[in-house]
């Protein structure tokens, strides 16, 4: 399943600081922990900054639902940045969009962190919970305070703000704390001397209870346990609670009412005071009980039995079962306890890489790499040799002169490899209008990223972390990265043609697009060149004849263009000049042609001569010249068989994978038929017309996940053979 961890990392990101601001965040190495917790339980799963793109990260990674596939679910463990009822924003923005997630409604969340309005709800229901009385002015009219009372605010969780006080002046400083501190009314509670506890609750249908801990006060009944003591230095615990089993079960059963009775869902955590003839008080219930190192939460899940990794996991699954109790949903809670699979460790070595594997990105795509830039082509083959050096592979240079060399690496002996890895390194992008890298909260942009170098990064990655499983010796693997793609494989396409015959399987790297597309076909190159002039210049009418003429011509071309049965002709340039007084025409025209079979091309040739009237052969010297550039690839029986392949394989990793044939030409389209070929497997994004290039951030980590089982599963498939 895929799985979204959202939480607050940046509070700065909103359009306006206002209202009441958050001082409650998940520590960012808790946040690693649950993701790795989620991956060993076999989820797909991406860290998200709840700030104000949170909607469009989400769109992302989570894409709309099609038929047949998965829905994913949001992990919420974030607090909020500003305002009131905080932890409601994020599961609010999810009902509007319609994603499910772990944890309570909005409506449970305000009703809980509102400490007042749940104070109220629990008297009505009889359910016990200190007196209490809420100021919102420190100069208050002295009422009858049963002292000693403890302050806190209104509308926050964590033991934020907690102040014990025994008369009138220590009660009005504590409420100007609170008000100038939290701008929010100050809740003043009757303190209960005595010992602290708290039950755990996991499960909705039923609610499930984890045994009582008690909160260690070291025998001190006006103990209490601030803030800082949770962060700095927190209390000890004790778990199971040395209580007599009535009174444990009385916590239980009043955690559970409770928890119905505030309309919280999944889970949450009850806090309880109990004095010293055995009384117990409801305290607050936190909808988001901290599953920090620290926190009370996980430790007596822990007793209960669950590990961390079982208590995620169960979480999710206690969700999961709430939307989907009408689908099969196969819980994944047990994976947990088995032995960790080859797809989570390689997603968790890709995810604690991520920003090395971002630099590596910059890097390449700050390499200005334009075909005819020697120069900066070699720069960009000098650096993927330097990271795949540090791999074991050796080292093969195909010097080209015009443009920069063809690279071929191999981790084998022998010429015959199993899979072939075909990239290539140039951009057909001049070098005054290369676009350097720069990024946004979900997207990475700049010259060569989705064509090209986002592929390269992904296949560095994907092999890196073979490595790190020790498995990237056991396959023959063999990279081709050409450099002049830009030029319809003009200079390689012998060595494309001789290298991939030795291989099983051909696996291309360009960029896929947002919606996941993988390449099972793509479309030939042909290009023509037509250059006319005038041969009489005597005739001033001559000139606007040749005009209409060609103007005529260009028009019969283009409508030789099949497009049902693939084939496209365009003009890509079309260029006159022409002089009435001083009679002249100059013409020149560029015709792109697309096509799926081979055939068609040689039918065309005759084709855009027959179209050229002989009456206008008298006046215009007309030349043409061009033809093949690039054969298609064609979508074999071969092809489709590797393509369900891979989409099962995503499919396990929950990732989104559709077919696709792309009109444009690649070097792929110089691998004999005959032979297993796929291409796309570089990261999803665009290159749209002037505008920047881009790929998804997240499908970065995701392609190279992809990529590196891909290698795996492939090879088990050659050594079964």
């Amino acid at each position: 399943m895929k799985v979204a961890i959202i939480y607050n990392k940046n509070v700065s990101k909103v359009i306006n600081k206002f209202g009441m601001q958050n001082k409650e965040i998940y520590n960012p190495n808790t946040i690693k922990r649950v993701a790795k917790a989620l991956e060993d339980g076999g989820h797909n799963v991406s860290i998200i900054d709840g700030d104000m793109h949170v909607i469009e990260r989400i769109q992302d990674f989570m894409p709309q639902v099609m038929e047949g596939e998965k829905m994913g679910m949001v992990f919420n463990m974030a607090y909020g940045i500003q305002g009131e009822s905080r932890y409601t924003h994020i599961p609010s923005m999810l009902e509007m969009l319609g994603i499910p997630y772990v944890g309570s409604s909005p409506t449970g969340h305000a009703l809980a962190l509102d400490k007042v309005v749940a104070k109220i709800i629990l008297q009505k229901h009889n359910i016990p919970t200190p007196n209490f009385w809420v100021l919102s002015d420190q100069d208050f009219e002295v009422e009858e305070f049963d002292f000693p009372v403890i302050v806190k605010p209104k509308m926050e969780s964590v033991s934020f703000g907690l102040k014990v006080v025994d008369n009138i002046p220590d009660l009005r400083k504590a409420v100007k704390y609170i008000l100038d501190e939290f701008q929010q009314p100050a809740l003043v509670e009757q303190f209960i001397p005595g010992r602290e506890f708290a039950v755990g609750l996991l499960g909705n249908n039923p609610v499930d209870a984890f045994p009582v801990l008690e909160i260690d006060l070291e025998n001190d009944p006006n103990g209490i346990q601030t803030f800082e003591d949770k962060t700095a230095k927190p209390k000890g615990k004790i778990c199971p609670a040395d209580l007599p089993a009535e009174k444990a079960l009385e916590m239980i059963n009043l955690s559970k009412e409770a928890f119905r009775v505030l309309q919280l869902r999944d889970f949450a955590r009850v806090d309880f005071r109990m004095d010293k003839d055995g009384n117990v008080y409801i305290l607050e219930l936190n909808s988001m009980a901290s599953l920090g190192p620290s926190g009370s939460y996980p430790f007596a899940a822990n007793v209960a039995g669950y590990d961390y990794k079982a208590l995620v996991n169960r979480m999710l699954d206690v969700s999961a079962l709430r939307y989907f109790t009408n689908t099969p949903f196969e819980s994944d809670a047990e994976k947990v306890y088995k032995k960790v699979s080859l797809d989570t460790k390689i997603r968790g070595f890709l995810r604690n890489r991520q920003s090395n594997i971002e630099k590596l990105l910059e890097e390449m795509v700050n390499i200005n790499s334009f075909v005819r830039n020697v120069e900066g082509v070699n720069q960009l083959g000098a650096l993927v040799k330097k990271n795949l050096s540090q791999l074991g592979f050796s080292h093969q240079a195909f010097p080209q002169v015009e443009v920069g060399n063809v690279h071929y690496f191999s981790n084998s002996e022998s010429e015959e490899i199993d899979i072939l890895l075909l990239g290539s390194l140039d951009t057909d992008i001049k070098r005054a209008s290369h676009e350097y890298y720069f990024d946004s909260e979900q997207k990475l942009f700049g010259t060569g990223i989705w064509e090209n170098k986002g592929g390269l990064t992904v296949l560095i990655s994907a092999l890196q972390s073979l490595k790190f499983t020790r498995l990237l010796k056991k396959f023959k693997i063999g990279i081709l990265l050409t450099s002049d793609e830009s030029l319809q494989g003009k200079f390689a396409s012998g060595i494309v043609k001789n290298i991939s015959n030795n291989a099983k399987y051909v696996l291309g790297l360009h960029g896929a697009f947002v919606d996941g597309g993988l390449v099972t076909s793509r479309s030939g190159a042909a290009l023509y060149h037509c250059h006319a002039n005038l041969i009489k210049n005597d005739d001033a009418t001559l000139v606007s004849d040749a005009v209409s003429f060609l103007t005529k011509l260009v028009a019969a071309w283009v409508d030789l263009s099949d497009p049902d049965k693939g084939l496209v002709i365009a003009p890509r340039k079309f260029n006159i000049e022409t002089n009435i007084t001083d009679p002249y025409v100059n013409a020149s025209v560029n015709l792109s042609v697309r096509f799926n079979e081979l055939k068609q091309v040689d039918k065309l040739d005759s084709k855009i001569m027959k179209v050229i009237p002989k009456k206008y052969k008298k006046y215009i010297d007309l030349q043409l010249e061009g033809g093949l550039r690039r054969p298609s690839m064609i979508k074999t029986e071969k092809v489709d068989q590797l393509w369900k392949k891979i989409k099962n394989i995503a499919e396990r990793l929950d990732i989104i994978l559709r077919e696709e044939h792309r009109w444009s030409s690649a070097d792929i389209c110089y691998v004999d038929e005959r032979i297993f070929q796929i291409d796309g497997l570089g990261p999803a994004g665009a290159k749209p017309s002037n505008k920047s290039e881009y790929i998804l951030r997240h499908s970065l980590l995701e392609r190279a996940a992809l990529l590196a089982i891909i290698i795996t599963e492939l090879n088990g498939e050659v050594a079964k053979k």
